[in-house]
């Protein structure tokens, strides 16, 4: 057994801070004891969003499957943040030492992009067994920002030296990826489509990725207003579609009646200044 905690550091609001049996650890680290998936108001406008935002959604998709990846993403990160460094630098960088780095960047993109690909492989995989109603069925594809393979990337990271030095900044990589998202029913880009077609497809990804984490790991899908904003066919497929999985749900709403359907089996909580209580 292991105790987990979480919240906000008293001296420092907005401080996240989490514990495991007790003592300080990261917030990623989570990820090896628990696969947690959301779907949050903050992220309807994702398909409209930057290409940055809809790598950060694909990366937690993955996180909560493959905790690895955090290892990977952060290499890339500090690796591609000192490439760009010596890039923008006033003298002429180091050819041995762009080398060096550009190894790293190219070992740690492959390993992230081949996650990433992975993981919309087998979200496209489970969200074709899905119907295309009630809830918008969406179809995706992963866009990758360079090649996939470690020595291809390594190679275009070299022969795009000069450029990148003009542009001060790498032009070509794994963190140029995109997802791709399209309505099946209609061919149309997500980006395109409605605000109700968008929310039903992020829903649809939502369900099909809980439905994808391992059984060895507890599931926990948080779905933060949600029932709120459905009409009652979609409100009652998707109480369908949370009984039939395996993780443990938790739904918020400022309402009980959106709710009304599960009150028999779900349990009831109430958040009021701070506080939280036991209703039902």
């Amino acid at each position: 057994s292991v105790r987990l905690g979480t919240g906000i550091a008293p001296d420092r609001p907005g401080r996240r801070l989490v514990q495991i049996n007790g003592a300080d650890a990261a917030a990623n680290s989570l990820g090896e004891w628990l696969s947690i998936g959301w779907l949050t108001p903050a992220m309807d406008r994702l398909f409209m969003e930057s290409p940055g935002d809809r790598r950060r959604f694909l990366d937690r998709l993955v996180l909560a499957r493959e905790p690895g990846h955090a290892r990977a993403s952060a290499r890339l990160e500090t690796a591609l943040r000192e490439r760009n460094r010596l890039l923008s630098a006033e003298q002429e960088p180091d050819p041995a030492w762009l080398d060096a780095i550009e190894v790293q960047l190219a070992e740690a993109g492959a390993l992230g992009a081949a996650a990433r690909a992975r993981m919309v492989a087998a979200l496209a995989d489970a969200l074709s067994r899905f119907p295309d109603a009630p809830f918008a069925r969406p179809d995706l594809a992963y866009r990758p920002g360079g090649p996939l393979g470690r020595d291809e990337l390594a190679a275009t990271l070299a022969a795009g030296r000069r450029r990148d030095r003009a542009a001060q900044r790498t032009l070509a990589g794994p963190h140029r990826d995109d997802l791709d998202v399209t309505m099946a029913g209609k061919g149309q880009p997500a980006a395109d489509c409605s605000t109700g077609e968008q929310k039903a497809m992020l829903i649809a990804i939502t369900l099909a990725h809980a439905s994808l984490l391992e059984s060895e790991r507890p599931r926990l899908l948080l779905l933060d207003e949600v029932a709120a904003h459905l009409d009652p066919v979609r409100r009652v497929a998707l109480f369908d579609r949370l009984r039939d999985g395996a993780a443990q749900v938790w739904m918020t709403g400022t309402e009980l009646a959106p709710f009304d359907a599960i009150r028999n089996e779900a349990a009831i909580w109430r958040v009021s200044d701070g506080a939280v209580e036991r209703v039902e």
